[in-house]
């Protein structure tokens, strides 16, 4: 990925398309350094800093000591610095850092600073320099201990900066998911501003962002579809052990995703292969005899690294709160990455995910005189006989062509292959209005046999980005192409048997199997193809314009037990338009526009397919960037409007769910957020998220999603006489929910709450650490899920996590 070009820069430093920038702020300067550089870089200061990332302490130095330096990003990957401690010049003490690593400086042709492998007989003297540059930025967060990213291209397939893109963005870096031991997806996204999960039965989560649903999900860039009646839905589940970075688009992306809502898109960008050799060994213990193991190894296949591989193996095995409810993850993954010449880059690799589930967490909401439940956490309305399996396989592969000019050619596929078993599944029949009895605890109870739901996508892309000179200024364009094709087979051969009985009773049952004379068959199918262009203008030195259209056709139909409905559209014109103002050099303001266009996929009481729904989503707001990209910070206000969104009415005699129309659909909200290194050693992660979607009428649409949400995390890494020592902590407020049940004429409620989280983590030395992770801490009863079909999910009770790690 080579980085995106800016109209002017300090210092232009040529690359190798595989090799990125430092992107870990080594350029930042503060003001008083920058009026004397060379005073600042050559006298002497106190330093204590504690063993950790060599790039975390080559960033200290460079911010704090008024030192230039680029250096290749690969070069620090999976290195650790020594704790550097004395006085010290800056360069002095950048070299004390590199002590063992088998790194040297060297001055550049400029004067500044550069990163270089040392020959066995050691590094030459250098004397220190006065020359002030700014690196380019890397989209890698690993080992960089960043809560931010310095590239991002998920909005618009162009290497820009978060303040230079006109839309809300938030990532997830690796030192935040290790941090907080966010092991899965669904942890990542509870964690993320602005957006919230909501559970309705099973293993299906629905991950929702500014009052619509997120069914839209990129592996490094390509997009897949989720379709939640299928209940397969395993890029919800994802494990996160094989992930550099989750990125968060909200509001709506059809410009890069074609159809979808004005929700949002999320991009799991996997860690890729290093050229330096890097190994980890990680192992955790947790409450409800929670295990989990991975290994991690990485580096270089042949001398000089032009191949190089990585490998990822993860497992863990766990009960949990909830009886007879547990689950078992085993992740492989594997990828190599090759220069075929100076300019060619090519990588291809597999992943691999299993998910097994025995019984289940669903909990009878309410009861039959309209009362809300109120059960003990533990509580199940499943069988322990249930079980459900997920198995799916990514293959995928990515060429990055260096062109002449700083353009460059990016070709990428991926084939995904997810399997779901599911098999004696007993639980409440609630479609009909049912629910339990406050006195007898009786309640009807359906028992499902076996089905299976295979899924297979695929997805591919090609574009062509880089700068152009006009009226003498340079502009960026990029032009592509993508395809997806989404296929889905839902097969159930047995027959429901309903009954009667308690919890205890539904807990106990085993199926018994009936085949039925027809299978109950259900067919998603869907392909989608689409062009697009976008051009980044600075007609002046402080104003960008982005401007874009993408078009696209579709082809989708459904099918229930032969019944079949769908439609095609050729031709659909997704406009976008951006505009970004640098009040300074470290803030903007911005404005965007698109189009909302989202073939729908459910059916009305006809069984007839919805017309697609249509609208448009305008978002404004201010960004800021600081400390040379380590701290990001952005306002945001939108609004959306929708035609033909949809609405559950009921379910048929065959038990086929059908909906309604909803015209005026109207959403609004605000987005605050701040994330990165406010001080040295101190980063923070904090954001407020107001969101309000209504129908023509004024009515509220989802209340099992708050109104308002505050999420803050902040961990702080000691020096000095504490140094290895970093301690953390976080609390999440969820404003009240509710879901109605109108066949019963009642709702469940959900009050505001907030559940606190805390960590700690020990370097015992340079390859050994150790953590504790306390989530919940007080111990608050609430419910993580509320969905419409009468279960509700309780959210984890007061949990403890011991963990540790050995890195090679």
């Amino acid at each position: 990925m080579s980085p995106c070009p800016a109209p002017a820069r300090r210092l232009s430093i040529p690359l190798r398309p595989t090799l990125l920038a430092l992107a870990l702020g080594l350029s930042f300067v503060p003001a008083h350094a920058q009026q004397n550089p060379s005073a600042q870089v050559q006298t002497p200061r106190q330093w204590s800093l504690p063993a950790q990332p060599l790039g975390s302490t080559l960033a200290r130095i460079a911010s704090e000591g008024g030192l230039a330096l680029s250096i290749d990003a690969e070069l620090v990957r999976g290195l650790t610095a020594p704790a550097v401690q004395g006085h010290y010049n800056a360069a002095q003490a950048a070299r004390a850092a590199l002590q063992g690593s088998g790194l040297g400086l060297t001055p550049t042709a400029s004067g500044a600073l550069t990163l270089r492998r040392l020959p066995v007989s050691g590094e030459a003297v250098l004397a220190p320099v006065s020359v002030i540059a700014r690196p380019e930025r890397s989209a890698i967060t690993e080992n960089t201990g960043s809560y931010t990213t310095g590239v991002t291209s998920t909005a618009t397939k162009m290497n820009l900066s978060i303040r230079e893109t006109p839309q809300s963005i938030s990532v997830v870096t690796r030192q935040r998911m290790d941090d907080q031991e966010l092991t899965n997806i669904t942890k990542v996204l509870e964690q993320t501003p602005g957006v919230t999960i909501s559970r309705d039965v099973g293993e299906r989560f629905n991950i929702y962002s500014r009052g619509r649903e997120i069914n839209k999900f990129q592996y490094d860039g390509l997009t897949t579809h989720v379709e939640s009646q299928t209940q397969n839905m395993s890029q919800n589940l994802a494990d996160m052990s094989i992930y550099d970075k989750v990125e968060i688009v909200r509001g709506a992306t059809g410009l890069m995703t074609g159809a979808g809502y004005p929700s949002g898109m999320v991009n799991m960008v996997r860690k890729r292969p290093t050229k330096e050799f890097q190994a980890s060994l990680t192992g955790s213990i947790g409450r409800w005899d929670d295990y989990r193991g991975s290994v991690d190894v990485s580096g270089p296949l042949v001398e000089g690294g032009r191949l190089r591989g990585r490998l990822i193996g993860a497992k863990q095995d766990n009960n949990s709160f909830t009886d007879y409810y547990s689950q078992k993850r085993d992740v492989l993954y594997g990828v190599a990455e090759a220069d075929i010449t100076n300019s060619t880059t090519l990588r291809l690799g597999i992943d691999y995910q299993r998910y097994e589930v025995n019984g289940g967490a669903d909990v009878p909401a309410i009861y039959t005189d309209g009362g809300q439940t109120n059960f003990p956490r533990s509580t199940t309305a499943v069988s322990k006989h249930q079980n459900e399996k997920f198995e799916t396989t990514n293959y995928f592969f990515n060429i990055d062509q260096a062109l002449a000019n700083d353009w460059k050619l990016v070709v990428s596929g991926n084939y995904m292959d997810a399997d779901r078993k599911f098999s004696g599944s007993t639980f409440m029949e609630n479609y009909t209005g049912s629910a339990m009895d406050r006195e007898t605890g009786q309640m009807d109870i359906a028992i499902v046999g076996k089905l299976t739901n295979p899924i297979n996508q695929k997805s591919a892309a090609i574009n062509l980005q880089g700068p152009f000179s006009l009226f003498g200024r340079e502009h960026q364009a990029i032009v592509g192409y993508e395809f997806s094709r989404y296929k889905s087979n839902w097969v159930s051969p047995y027959s429901a048997i309903y009954t009667t009985g308690t919890l205890s009773d539904i807990q106990e049952l085993s199926p018994s199997l009936t085949k039925k004379p027809t299978p109950s068959i259900q067919d998603f199918y869907n392909i989608q193809r689409g062009y697009y262009g976008v051009l980044r203008l600075n007609p002046v030195d402080k104003l960008h314009v982005l401007l874009g259209a993408r078009v696209s056709d579709y082809i989708y139909y459904s099918a229930w037990n032969g019944s079949k409905s769908g439609y095609q559209k050729s031709g659909e014109v997704t406009p976008y338009a951006g505009l970004v103002y640098d009040l300074t050099p470290e803030q903007s303001v911005y404005i965007s526009y698109t189009d909302i266009f989202m073939p729908n996929t459910v059916v009305d009481i006809n069984h007839k397919i919805i017309d697609p729904q249509v609208g448009s989503n305008y978002e404004a707001g201010w960004k800021g960037e600081f400390y040379d990209g380590r701290l990001n910070a952005n306002v945001a206000i939108y609004q959306s409007k929708a035609d033909n969104a949809t609405e559950f009415a009921g379910r048929d005699d065959s038990g086929r769910a059908y909906y309604r129309a909803v015209d005026g659909v109207k959403t609004e909200g605000i987005d605050i957020e701040l994330a990165g290194e406010v001080l040295p050693g101190w980063n923070v992660s904090g954001s407020y998220s107001h969101t309000k979607s209504e129908d023509a009428a004024g009515a509220r649409r989802l209340p099992e999603h708050p109104l308002d949400t505050v999420k803050l995390w902040n961990t702080y890494s000691f020096s000095g006489n504490f140094q290895g020592l970093t301690i953390g902590g976080g609390a999440r407020w969820i404003s009240k929910t509710s879901a109605d049940y109108a066949s019963l004429s009642s709702k469940t409620r959900q009050d505001d709450y907030v559940v606190v989280d805390l960590m700690a983590r020990y370097r015992i030395n340079q390859h050994l650490s150790a953590m504790l992770n306390i989530s919940n801490l007080f111990d608050k009863k609430y419910y993580t899920g509320l969905g419409q079909t009468g279960f509700s999910f309780y959210g984890q009770p007061r949990n403890l996590t011991l963990g540790a790690r050995y890195d090679f």
